[in-house]
């Protein structure tokens, strides 16, 4: 029986209460205030117990989430810890970073706000987290294989905390000086502290996985040597390749990809002393994509002391109310405003850029955009006469990214790809090569956080299975389901 069955009429929702604007623009801290406990117990209330829990179709997890709202209704945070970690090996990371898929798929959803499942998510963890409650846990029976990962973004830790659980000997190599992948570098500050991540770390290494970062490989030790010395490989590279413009004078100084900047502010937030090769101060930004990278810029740009910020999207602005071409369950386009949205800036819809404005030093001084509108064949135009011109002294790409840097595998050794450029795998996870399996946005394409973490949990799957023979691990998803991904 739930906490409340009637606590969906009883109680509405409310938002996490983020800290005021003019006092977050002044540091990197989370946007976030401080948990209230009390008012998380009621929000849990809220969950219908349902009899189709549709947030599991929602969760590419399969988070057992009626379960752990029913605990924190009740206030049994312990119990509602380990269901949440029985699923989902980094609910402090979804908890944050997730659009929360499973909210639009609450049955509460039909007719009244969603429960506010990602806040409670993140409250069970931090709750667990600060109790003690998260430990090592070390496998009493190593099989005596030995299995490497080749990437420490969420799809990579995943799969490496689930192997080393099975008795795996891991280790994860990581190019970057220190491991976590986007999650160290490619995530602002302001949406998760590195602390939060560098505490989960110490729990990986306390279980036994082995991180190697500095550690390039194709460059430090080749892609043979890792075959050679490890019973089986994991692909967990991500999708790192940025989507460019390629219009007159993309090639002018200042406009870069995304990821040229927010790792070199994220570097230099920890040390002061780290000069990094672009940043914003006083400077007229413009932003080309509207996503959460784009958005991340805009909260960077802000916090770095940018004179103007504009963010440009393609297409044309999201409806307020969900469109009857995404019915309920599915995740709809919607306008959306994000933490880094309410801090300032201009949002500008369905404009495309026609050129770039150079100086006589090859220094971008100005865009030239112009409106589109979708045609009756569902495709974009350009408006006539609706030229504009956007002043500019940095420009930033965050158009999405075009899958793996492959740059590791010699020719005669690189695993098969599909149309889309990532890493082809069958029913199992398992490459063309023997041995050598692939996960994530690797294999998917840029997706979400929570679809990293389930194919990481999956690959482990196959993984362990590949060495063992069969496997007790979990494995929430299969290959053929990067139809359904929500990006």
């Amino acid at each position: 029986m739930a906490a409340d069955p009637r606590g969906f009429l009883k109680f509405t929702r409310r938002n996490p209460v983020r800290r005021p604007v003019a006092l977050r623009l002044r540091d990197w801290n989370e946007v976030y205030a401080e948990d209230d406990v009390a008012e998380q117990i009621v929000q849990a209330q809220r969950c219908m117990d349902c009899g189709i829990p549709f947030c599991h179709r929602g969760c590419p997890l399969g988070n057992l989430i009626p379960e752990w709202n029913e605990l924190v209704g009740k206030d049994r945070w312990a119990s509602a810890a380990e269901r949440l970690h029985a699923t989902n090996n980094f609910p402090e990371f979804t908890g944050r970073l997730c659009p929360a898929p499973c909210e639009t798929a609450c049955v509460l959803a039909l007719n009244r706000d969603a429960v506010t499942i990602e806040y409670i998510e993140k409250s069970i963890s931090e709750m667990a987290f600060a109790h003690g409650w998260v430990e090592p846990i070390r496998s009493a029976y190593p099989t005596g294989y030995k299995v490497a990962i080749v990437g420490s973004g969420p799809a990579g830790l995943a799969a490496a905390q689930q192997l080393v659980r099975a008795g795996h000997a891991v280790t994860v190599f990581e190019r970057a000086d220190r491991i976590g992948g986007l999650l160290r570098y490619g995530i602002p500050e302001f949406k998760m502290e590195k602390a939060i991540l560098d505490r989960r770390l110490a729990q990986l290494t306390a279980e036994g996985i082995a991180f190697s970062p500095n550690t390039t490989v194709g460059h430090d030790l080749s892609f043979a040597q890792l075959r050679d010395e490890f019973d089986a490989v994991v692909l967990a590279l991500g999708a790192t390749r940025p989507r460019l413009i390629e219009v007159p004078g993309s090639e002018g100084v200042g406009i870069l990809p995304a990821m040229d900047y927010l790792p070199h502010a994220n570097r230099a937030v920890h040390d002061r002393s780290y000069e990094p090769p672009a940043v914003a101060t006083d400077k007229r930004v413009v932003i080309l994509g509207g996503g959460d990278t784009g958005a991340d810029c805009l909260g960077t740009a802000l916090r770095q002391g940018a004179k103007e910020v504009v963010q440009l999207e393609i297409m044309p602005r999201p409806s307020d109310s969900r469109p009857e071409t995404a019915p309920w369950p599915t995740y709809p386009p919607l306008f959306r405003i994000s933490s880094a949205h309410e801090e300032g800036g201009d949002r500008v819809f369905a404009r495309e850029t026609v050129r770039f404005e150079l100086n006589a030093s090859d220094q971008v001084t100005a865009l030239i955009t112009a409106e589109v509108a979708m045609s009756e064949d569902g495709k974009l135009q350009r408006v006539a006469n609706s030229e504009r011109r956007i002043e500019a002294d940095l420009v930033l790409l965050a158009m999405g990214f075009l899958g793996p840097d492959l740059s590791m595998f010699d020719p005669e050794q690189r695993p098969a790809l599909s149309e889309r450029g990532t890493i082809q795998v069958d029913d199992c996870f398992a490459t063309s090569l023997e041995g050598v399996f692939a996960a994530g946005d690797a294999r998917r394409g840029q997706s979400l956080i929570v679809w990293a973490i389930a194919e990481g949990r999956s690959v482990a799957y196959h993984v362990d299975a590949y060495l063992m023979g069969n496997s007790d691990l979990g494995c929430p998803i299969a290959p053929d389901t990067a139809a359904l991904t929500i990006m």
